[in-house]
């Protein structure tokens, strides 16, 4: 049954990113443009530092996959894609390999694929100590990934129903294991409330995980015979709007992720106070559409642009964009109204 809902959701989350592309808050977070902002380009430096992790870019490719034999292939393409980019790459959730060990290796291909990188492995809040440190030796994990998916659960037929022992246990692995520990949301964002609760909990880094991109309640609800969960569409907050709720909250590591669609998308992610910005469902689309030479090409693409992007708004680093000057509209400026985000004094950084 792993397996077939893993191989499920590797088919409907490919299936949303077919549909045209579409807007998302991403789209309400504009730079002004200074004319002569810009820099040379041998200048700048896509190297990030956080939580004491170096990456030589401010770009990772996110938690996806594992647990079938189709998932495996997955993971060793987008493993050799991060091997040959220099990016970091997460696994997908490792709660399959802890009921059967012997889908192991569509797992531990990544690191077979990715012997020097930086490989996060993935849990759930849930998962006993003994447990986690399991999956951080299978994968030589450099890092360690606990999500949040309360709303992913009740969708899911065979979902949990009881998350209240979630805080307690993610502070219990934080203290066992010897590894930095992310906690991330996986696409319904995390509100400043929540960052604030996470520091108070010793965890490393969070990783915002907004509204945008793959929808996973989406995804269980297609599993579903009565599909009657579809008025959960939009639940959560955007990868913007989480952002610009925990920036001001916590001084914890951001990452960010959900609904980057492109290279600017990764910069305006930058802007808000993301130390770096992951991609999963961009990247899974290219790969499963052409392989990972494709996602290799794709991936360098972008680092090409975000160095164009970051040299055109004269930061040397990624960490400088939080000093270039934005404009926030829409839907994303109506969330920071009415959650007491003063959004002017982002329009005047520089």
């Amino acid at each position: 049954m792993t397996a077939s809902r893993k191989d499920d959701h590797v088919r409907l989350a490919s299936e949303q990113w077919r549909q045209p592309t579409t807007a998302n808050e991403f789209d309400d977070v504009a730079f002004v443009h200074h004319a002569l902002a810009g820099i040379d380009r041998s200048d700048v430096s896509l190297g990030v530092e956080f939580a004491g992790i170096r990456w030589g870019t401010p770009l990772y490719i996110n938690a996806m996959t594992g647990g079938s034999e189709l998932t495996g292939k997955i993971n060793r393409e987008l493993a050799i894609a991060a091997r040959e980019t220099g990016l970091a790459i997460a696994a997908g959730s490792l709660s399959a390999y802890l009921k059967d060990e012997s889908c192991a290796d569509t797992f531990r291909v990544i690191r077979k694929e990715h012997p020097d990188g930086f490989v996060m492995a993935n849990i759930n809040a849930r998962t006993r100590v003994a447990d986690a440190r399991r999956v951080i030796d299978l994968l030589e994990a450099d890092a360690l990934q606990i999500h949040l998916n309360a709303v992913q659960e009740i969708v899911m037929p065979e979902g949990d129903r009881e998350f209240a022992s979630w805080a307690g246990q993610i502070e219990r692995i934080r203290t066992a294991v010897d590894v930095p520990v992310i906690v991330k949301e996986v696409g319904f964002g995390l509100s400043g409330e929540t960052a604030c609760r996470l520091a108070e909990l010793g965890v490393d880094a969070i990783d915002v995980g907004g509204r945008g991109g793959t929808d996973f309640a989406a995804i269980e609800n297609g599993r579903r015979d009565d599909a009657d969960f579809a008025y959960l569409a939009g639940w959560g907050q955007s990868t913007p709007a989480a952002l610009l709720d925990c920036a001001g909250a916590t001084n914890l590591p951001i990452l960010a992720s959900g609904g980057v669609r492109t290279p600017l998308d990764v910069v305006r992610g930058l802007a808000l106070g993301a130390t770096a910005v992951g991609s999963s469902g961009c990247f899974l689309k290219t790969v499963l559409d052409g392989g990972p030479d494709a996602l290799v090409r794709h991936i360098s693409t972008w680092l090409d642009r975000i160095t164009v992007l970051l040299t055109v708004l004269g930061a040397r680093t990624p960490s400088d964009c939080v000093r270039c000057d934005l404009v926030l509209t829409g839907t994303l400026r109506a969330f920071c109204e009415a959650r007491g985000i003063d959004v002017r004094g982002y329009g005047h950084r520089a």
